[in-house]
């Protein structure tokens, strides 16, 4: 090595500007083929100050980088933000929840990046709390995305560990993050948030915002949205129309300018001509005492078009039913709501980074 650095010759000044390319980040791929999105030096940084500004993050913060280095949450939310600020990142190799507490006590992690099915799993894992001897009192918050957390797994989750979830909203496209909800009392549960630098709206077919409280498509527009999608242009040009970027999210914006994320677009179902959101369901059978994991889909249907079936994983140690399962659904939906169908599982498909494979679930029930 000091044989090769002394050999070695000065490399010329790179001048790099913020529209050079800088990582091609792949999407999940939960609903379809993955594409590769091209993000530049100027999305990368835009992205670290929008959260690092937004969350507040000093040289004193040290953040934990759970998820895997291929996936953006990790690379902007966690990494990224951390540095921007003068702050620092503890790599785990991958999410153990049996090792969780004790990293976030040795090494005095300050915050963390995470999706809903890690804090499930962290309460079914330590019911009881943090466990004795570790020291987490410096725990600023979690930050989660990627899906929408489940209500009743944030509520319990803020309860037993005494860490507040602060929720935000955002794609790989979008470098990322494109909201946060605010880190103080102005958090609201169930909310993705404002928007953290970046433009974003809701649209109707025809392209024109909707009204406050009116479901539609999420669009986001600013400096740290891709550049396009690499070697598919036809994507890129589907995916942009009129400047802004089509997330293919439903939701709505409150009267306060806080957002709502209901379900993707390819997720919704159409039964008999009515729109089922699989994420309401998703909601009440969270509620249900012995369910640890829920997934709803829509399945094909000779006289619906579709019809509306659920994927459930008990807690360890409960019992229930397919019977009691639909009537506790029926308790709180619309009839035309309600599963026809649950399966009861041992184990929901998920992606490296935890997100439910519901394209899976589709492919196991036809």
């Amino acid at each position: 090595m000091k044989r090769a650095l002394a050999d070695a010759r000065a490399s010329d000044t790179l001048n790099i500007v913020p529209s050079d390319d800088a990582i091609i980040i792949y999407t999940s791929g939960t609903t379809g083929k993955p594409k590769g999105c091209l993000l530049t030096h100027g999305n990368v940084i835009a992205n670290a100050r929008q959260i690092s500004e937004w969350l507040n993050f000093t040289e004193n913060d040290r953040l934990l980088t759970i998820m895997p280095l291929f996936h953006m949450n990790a690379v902007s939310v966690t990494t990224m933000s951390a540095l921007y600020a003068g702050g620092s990142t503890v790599v785990s190799p991958r999410f153990s929840a049996s090792k969780f507490w004790s990293i976030i006590s040795d090494y005095q992690v300050t915050s963390f990046g995470s999706v809903a099915t890690m804090l499930s799993m962290l309460l079914n894992t330590y019911p009881d709390g943090v466990p004795e001897g570790l020291k987490t009192n410096q725990l600023r918050f979690a930050m989660c995305g990627s899906a929408p957390v489940p209500a009743e797994v944030m509520k319990k989750f803020e309860e037993t560990f005494n860490c507040p979830v602060i929720e935000g909203y955002g794609l790989s496209e979008s470098t990322c993050r494109s909201t946060f909800n605010p880190p103080n009392e102005d958090r609201r549960p169930g909310s993705c948030g404002l928007p953290i630098g970046n433009e974003m709206k809701v649209v109707d077919d025809d392209d024109k915002e909707v009204g406050e409280g009116e479901l539609g498509e999420i669009v986001l527009r600013g400096d740290n949205i891709l550049k396009g999608y690499f070697k598919n242009p036809e994507a890129t040009e589907r995916a942009f129309r009129n400047g802004w970027f089509h997330t293919s999210d439903i939701g709505y914006r409150d009267k306060d300018g806080y957002f709502f994320i209901v379900d993707r677009k390819s997720d919704m179902i159409i039964r008999a001509g009515e729109n089922i959101y699989p994420r309401e369901i998703d909601e009440v059978l969270y509620q249900h005492p012995a369910v640890a994991a829920a997934a709803t889909i829509g399945v094909p249907d000779q006289l619906y078009g579709e019809e509306v079936a659920a994927f459930i994983v008990l807690k360890e140690g409960s019992e229930a039913g397919e019977a009691e399962l639909i009537a506790h659904c029926q308790s709180q939906l619309a009839d035309y709501k309600c599963p026809k169908t649950i399966r009861i599982v041992s184990d929901i498909p998920k992606g490296p980074t935890g997100k439910l494979l519901k394209r899976e679930l589709a492919a196991s029930i036809r």
